[in-house]
């Protein structure tokens, strides 16, 4: 399953640092950032919640942007 969510990222080399964070959460398959389009698009592993993985991935941006949100 692919999903789009709406972000808030302050800096472009801070949207990389998240996305490959976010990359190593389990039930992820595969995330892009895009900075300028404020965008993450998400690919999920076959059978993976979607709400509990993506409490996770907010979890590891926020350590590497406190202030990032994620619209999920």
């Amino acid at each position: 399953m692919k999903k789009n969510y709406k972000i808030e990222v302050d800096c472009a080399n801070c949207a990389n640092l998240m996305q490959e964070e976010a990359k190593k959460v389990a039930g992820i398959k595969d995330v892009v950032v895009n900075f300028m389009a404020l965008k993450m698009k998400v690919e999920f592993e076959d059978g993976a919640d979607e709400k509990a993985t993506m409490t996770e991935v907010l979890k590891v941006c926020k350590k590497v942007e406190p202030d990032c949100e994620i619209e999920f």
